[in-house]
């Protein structure tokens, strides 16, 4: 054994070894207990980063503490490949995406081996293989055939840089999430998926979660953003239509002075065509479109809007109320309609301030009356007719049940939740199974005809429309009904439609005619413990979800959430801001690796801190990792070059301190680990059991080694190395098989813990006089009540605080606590 850790030898040669002997392979097995352990999969964008690994990192820890706990357990991995951040980077180098992100894919597999993840890579995923996008494709058409895939025209988020249109989840304080740009708002004809039909489902069914972050829970809670309150109607006498509004304050109706629409509202045109108002609302539209969705809509911009001179009618009092559009009121929202009511509610109190509508408070204040400025609280209903006088809360369900029986409204829930955008129009997507026929109209593409495939000869490069609009032989088609000629949909999906399902494919990659096997699924699925970063909340998070209940109603999986528990890691910073290459501080893995070895990299990771936390990048850390792996060697190797000698005494009590610091150790380590990944605590307490062991060599050279004490010192070696094996599996794989071991530690039964040798042969003693703590004394473990009793007397602070008064009641804690009453 070398005086120095050969990483490089060491490393190459386990990685070597578990590949060839398939350890990490996994097949279904009815009999052991299942652990579905997942990392969110990477872009294959560019070169992986240490964000990467520490992700991958985490997941492989507990995959590894499972497997060793006995559990059957799935670990896969594969590569997120379609979408805006390949083609993107693609573009920009010059090269076609598909070699692009084939090369990034080899680079980051690459990587993954080098860290010695325990990945069954026979299961590895490509969204961008048509053996993947042909079930992506498969998903669209069940989701068309039940009526929750569909196309219709309306505003969309439109990235001019991207040159393509965006979610809403994609949009980032009214800029592109890829690229920064300020998002435009285009009338367009798009592809979306009705997931508003799930939006109480994905509320209520949160309760089926297992541990989920609160922060992931509550930022899906404000995106569906459920309000409950009234859809009433107010009469449009020009038109003879009405028009619904959704308020979550129907005690506030009285205090209604005008009414907004969307400036895109449909009825808009309509009201004003053909008046002199026609020509100066067209301009105001245009200005408007030309403002993004946070310009709009904070709180803090200058409202702008503009009178129609038409009116509606008030669904109680019967008076004329003005319309007006502006640009705080959006389409998409509720009904792209608003009763104003400016007494109680900000925008509406600045625009009525702003346009000079008049202000007509119907809430009083609980602590007095309106001040003339907007109140928007509850309180008592005052100039509301025959609802005066009523507590806000009775008043709307007052107001609501009058509006009911006279036809005029009723109760309603809204949701800030808006079908799900799934068309783009760029290259790098699986295209959509759509096919355009004038004489059948819109046919989706027959299953046995999948994949649609994604031609290679095509100038990807975006300028507005589809690039796939202009490949002849792609668009140009023949009708399945009819036969006849007809065009392709040249759009492209959303790739986070890809990523919505890939947890179901690992489970049986290999189907060749479905998109899994049911009975492997039934097996594996939901996830166990799924990891990843918080920033996919309300993206991928919520998409899966979703998906998952839709194939759960089509009885197409058996179970209603993918992922039971949820945890969402912290970034890896340098210099105090996220590594990125424009700031110039990543730190490529590679290089580390190479330098230090792959445990040092994983050990200087996990140590850093809680990984729920950023963690900052310290090259004095990595160095330290270093020196206590190499430190771990030494250690080992000295333990195992130590002599004995048989006519050397036996020292009980060292033996006895060592065997329960061993014992302790392991629980310890279990106990971070399992319970909560706190493997930072967990590898403290390896650390402390090395120095037990550094301590224990000086003390048995000194001393000399009995056989007993040299078999104890190599037992509590191989424990170390037990529980170090998740976290640097190379060099405690190396040790545990220069310790004679002939299987392989990352498949031996995980060490156990006996509760009865971790305790102390003496506990402390709180010593209280009168309930307030005087003194703390040490006592024999289990030690009876007179014992400790005369022991405490013995102590002189006790006496001090005794000082002649008299002991009227002792109350003692076995081993943790004696009360003595005195006076």
């Amino acid at each position: 054994m070398s005086n120095f850790y050969p990483f490089e030898e060491i490393e190459k040669k386990w990685q070597k070894a578990w590949e060839e002997q398939r350890i990490f392979e996994t097949t279904e097995d009815p009999g052991r207990k299942k652990f579905y352990v997942l990392e969110m999969f990477p872009y294959p964008s560019g070169d992986p980063h240490m964000g990467h690994v520490k992700n991958y990192v985490i997941g492989d820890v507990i995959a590894r503490y499972f497997i060793r706990k006995g559990y059957n357990v799935l670990h896969p991995m594969g590569f997120d490949a379609f979408g805006l951040p390949a083609e993107n980077a693609a573009i920009q180098h010059g090269i076609h995406p598909a070699v692009w992100t084939y090369e990034k894919i080899d680079r980051m597999r690459e990587v993954l081996k080098q860290l010695g993840i325990t990945y069954d890579w026979r299961r590895e995923v490509i969204t961008c293989d048509p053996g993947y996008y042909k079930f992506t494709q498969w998903f669209f058409l069940q989701f068309y055939k039940n009526g929750l895939a569909y196309k219709k025209e309306g505003p969309v988020n439109w990235c001019p840089s991207c040159a393509t249109v965006l979610a809403n989840e994609q949009v980032v304080d009214g800029a592109c999430e890829r690229c920064g740009t300020p998002v435009e708002k285009k009338l367009l004809n798009q592809w979306y998926f009705r997931i508003t039909k799930y939006a109480e489902a994905l509320l209520e069914e949160m309760k089926l979660l297992g541990n989920w972050p609160e922060r992931v829970l509550t930022m899906q809670r404000n995106w569906i953003g459920k309000s409950e309150g009234a859809n009433i109607d107010f009469f449009q006498p020009d038109l003879g239509e009405k028009i619904t509004v959704f308020t979550t304050r129907p005690d506030t109706i009285f205090g209604v002075t005008f009414f907004v629409l969307a400036p895109e509202h449909p009825l808009v045109e309509r009201l004003v065509r053909g008046t002199p108002k026609e020509e100066e609302v067209r301009k105001f539209k245009e200005r408007i479109s030309k403002k993004s969705e946070i310009e709009r809509t904070s709180d803090l911009s200058d409202k702008e809007g503009l009178a129609l001179e038409k009116d509606v009618v008030h669904p109680i009092t019967g008076q004329r109320i003005p319309i007006w559009v502006a640009d705080y009121v959006l389409l998409e929202y509720g009904s792209g309609a608003v009763m104003g009511v400016p007494a109680h509610d900000e925008r509406d109190f600045a625009f009525a301030k702003k346009y000079g509508l008049p202000i007509i408070p119907v809430i009083q204040p609980p602590n007095g009356d309106w001040d003339g400025e907007c109140y928007s609280g509850d309180g008592i209903m005052i100039n509301s007719g025959a609802f005066s006088g009523l507590p806000s809360e009775e008043g709307k369900k007052k107001i609501i049940a009058f509006l009911k029986e006279q036809g005029l409204g009723d109760a309603a829930v809204s949701y800030r939740l808006r079908d799900w955008l799934i068309s783009r129009q760029r290259y790098w997507g699986a295209p959509i199974p759509i096919i355009y026929c004038e004489q059948c109209g819109e046919v989706p593409v027959p299953e046995k005809d999948l994949p649609v495939l994604l031609p290679e000869n095509v100038d990807f490069r975006p300028t507005g429309p589809s690039p796939l609009a202009l490949c002849e032989s792609f668009v140009n088609t023949t009708c399945p009904q009819c036969g006849g000629p007809a065009r392709r949909e040249t759009d492209t999906m959303d790739t986070f439609v890809c990523s919505s399902w890939y947890y179901l494919r690992y489970c049986s990659p290999w189907e060749k005619d479905r998109p899994f096997n049911p009975e492997h699924v039934r097996y594996w699925m939901p996830v166990d413990q799924y990891i990843g970063g918080v920033e996919h909340a309300i993206l991928h998070l919520l998409y899966s979800r979703f998906f998952v209940k839709v194939l759960n109603d089509l009885g197409l999986v058996p179970f209603r959430e993918p992922f039971t528990n949820l945890f969402a890691q912290g970034m890896v910073t340098k210099d105090g801001a996220k590594m990125s290459k424009s700031k110039g501080n990543t730190v490529s893995p590679r290089e580390i690796i190479q330098k230090y070895g792959t445990d040092t990299v994983r050990l200087f990771i996990l140590f850093a801190g809680p990984p729920e936390l950023d963690m900052e990048w310290s090259d004095q850390g990595v160095e330290g990792a270093f020196r206590f792996l190499n430190r771990v060697w030494n250690i080992a190797r000295e333990i195992m070059d130590m002599q004995s000698d048989q006519q050397v005494p036996i020292d009980e009590n060292w033996m006895k301190n060592l065997e329960r610091k061993v014992h302790q150790t392991i629980f310890r380590v279990d106990r971070d680990t399992r319970e909560r990944f706190h493997f930072n605590t967990a590898i403290s307490a390896i650390m402390e059991l090395v120095n037990e062991l550094s301590e224990s060599l000086r003390f048995l050279s000194e001393k000399g080694a009995h056989p007993e004490e040299k078999n104890l010192m190599t037992w509590a070696l191989k424990q170390l190395v037990s529980v170090l094996n998740p976290f640097a599996p190379h060099l405690s794989e190396e040790i545990w098989s220069l310790l004679g071991e002939k299987s392989f530690l990352s498949l031996a039964p995980w060490p156990e813990y006996d509760a009865e040798k971790m305790l102390t042969e003496t506990v402390t003693i709180v010593v209280q006089i009168n309930g307030k703590v005087r003194s703390k004394i040490e006592a024999s473990r289990d030690a009876s009540k007179e014992a400790v009793l005369e022991q405490a007397l013995r102590d002189d602070k006790v006496q001090n605080w005794l000082d002649q008064k008299k002991i009227q009641k002792v109350i003692y804690v076995p081993n943790k606590l004696i009360n003595l009453v005195v006076r």
